[in-house]
């Protein structure tokens, strides 16, 4: 037994038949004709409308003249150079190479916005407005009696703005005053400079802190070292204890040989003459001074008060060698114990002295380089007291105006002339009398005559303003038909 299979029919649908009803034209003579009557209609109201439109430009005049005036002030910044070495900073610079909207949208991507931006964001701050708000005493200006409202008047008045292109930083200021616009615009200029320096981060920049705070601590230490040094000099009369000593060596050694000359020559004396002679004695009172003073130069000498030697004094405290018999200067004796203490402070404040002038170096090295790393402003234009107002554009607000008060009553006359034209049986006309019915009822002062919407007055009123309507349509066409 076979079995045949049978083929499925293939349904091929019929597309509806859409009947295409002719347009109705419009006779060429019938557009001409309502044309005309239009014209028409606003020649005959034509009073109307040259009083509108005079009234119009009267006014608009007068407002475009009451406006006070507004002058804009503005300045062109360059974009910043990029010498930061970080990757960052490189793929910001690459992002921005690369033409089109694709170095745009790599760097939103990267999370890296020029420096541009940036500026533009530190210009928005608060922080500078509340300067440029104190800086000019924008609350008085403004009339504003908070801060808040006052930045928020600076910042409508304010534009900023980046070309995605160049680069290029334009700030505009408004004001009423030329010279107070282009004073702002530079104001943000310095305002700009000044924050971009207090919040720099680069390494330069905390170097440079902290080598300032070091500096203070080393001035610190020298101040000190340099005070005791001069303390123990003033305290035992020592200025160089190397100078000092050869001196003292020197005039020691000069006494002792004039001592040493004065005992020959009175030993010589002595076996000519007595020890009563005028001459030995001279002589011995000689010898005597010339050891006393060879003494005091040793520090050998007794004190005069207690007579005791000097040689008792303790030997770890040099202030006690320190002229022994009044002698502005230190003994011989004295010497080694001062000059171990003199180049301790000595050395101290040389050390000092040294580690200062080292950080002052690198100190002003530090500077440098946080002027090279951090981004400098560069203006391209000046701000410039504005010779030219910027607002209100007094012609544009006059042919407005004038255009506005004579396509009012145009619009008006025509609308009132197609609706005199439609049916009393429409359903559109029918619904806004009901409207305006329902209007009169809810308004009373807009009843004639004070009459109650619902009383005999209200239908007496009505029906004197239809015939009223109907007799001025009457006379109207009549007078066309006249003309």
């Amino acid at each position: 037994m076979t079995q045949t299979a049978a083929k499925p029919q293939i349904e091929t649908a019929v597309p509806p038949v859409i009947e295409v009803l002719p347009s109705q034209e419009v006779p060429f003579e019938e557009i001409r004709e309502r044309q005309a009557k239009l014209l028409r209609l606003l020649w005959d109201f034509r009073r109307l409308l040259f009083r509108a439109a005079a009234i119009g430009l009267l006014a608009s005049t007068l407002v475009a003249f009451l406006i006070p005036k507004s002058f804009t002030s503005t300045t062109q910044l360059m974009p910043p150079d990029t010498q930061s070495s970080s990757g960052l900073a490189m793929m910001a610079a690459m992002a921005a190479k690369v033409g089109g909207g694709l170095g745009s949208v790599a760097g939103d991507l990267l999370g890296v916005k020029s420096s541009g931006a940036l500026f533009i964001g530190v210009l928005r701050s608060q922080t500078a407005e509340d300067r440029l708000i104190q800086q000019f005493d924008l609350r008085r200006v403004y009339g504003m009696r908070l801060v808040v409202d006052a930045r928020t008047r600076l910042d409508e008045n304010t534009s900023i703005s980046e070309d995605r292109k160049s680069g290029i930083v334009t700030i505009s200021v408004t004001d009423h005053s030329p010279q107070r616009a282009a004073a702002l615009a530079s104001a943000y200029v310095d305002q700009l400079n000044s924050l971009v320096s207090e919040l720099s981060t680069s390494s330069a920049h905390r170097e440079r802190v902290f080598l300032e705070e070091r500096l203070k601590v080393a001035k610190q230490d020298l101040d000190y070292a340099s005070n005791q040094l001069a303390q123990f000099s003033s305290k035992n009369n020592t200025l160089d204890i190397q100078q000092e000593g050869k001196a003292m060596l020197d005039a020691a050694g000069t006494i002792a040989g004039e001592m040493i000359a004065a005992q020959s020559q009175l030993e010589g004396l002595r076996q000519i003459y007595t020890d009563n002679n005028s001459r030995v004695r001279s002589l011995n009172a000689r010898v005597a001074e010339l050891r006393r003073q060879l003494e005091k130069l040793g520090g050998t000498q007794g004190n005069g008060a207690t007579g005791t030697s000097a040689s008792t004094d303790q030997p770890g405290d040099p202030s006690t060698a320190k002229a022994g018999g009044g002698l502005p200067y230190p003994t011989i004796k004295s010497l080694p114990l001062l000059g171990a203490k003199y180049a301790d402070f000595y050395r101290r404040a040389k050390i000092q002295e040294t580690v200062y002038e080292l950080l002052t170096e690198q100190y002003e090295l530090a500077k440098v380089q946080e002027a090279k790393e951090t981004p400098s402003v560069k203006v391209l234009d000046r701000a410039k007291i504005p010779e030219k107002k910027s607002f209100p554009p007094r012609l544009v607000i006059m042919v407005l105006g004038t255009f506005l008060a004579f396509a009012v009553p145009v619009v008006w006359v025509l609308g009132s002339a197609r609706w005199e034209e439609t049916d009393p049986q429409d359903p559109r006309k029918v619904l806004l009398h009901e409207v305006a019915g329902a209007v009169r009822a809810r308004i009373p002062w807009a009843h004639s005559n004070g009459a109650s919407p619902n009383g005999a007055g209200a239908d007496a009123g009505a029906a004197g303003r239809t015939t009223g309507g109907a007799e001025e349509d009457f006379l109207r066409d009549s007078d066309l038909k006249d003309k």
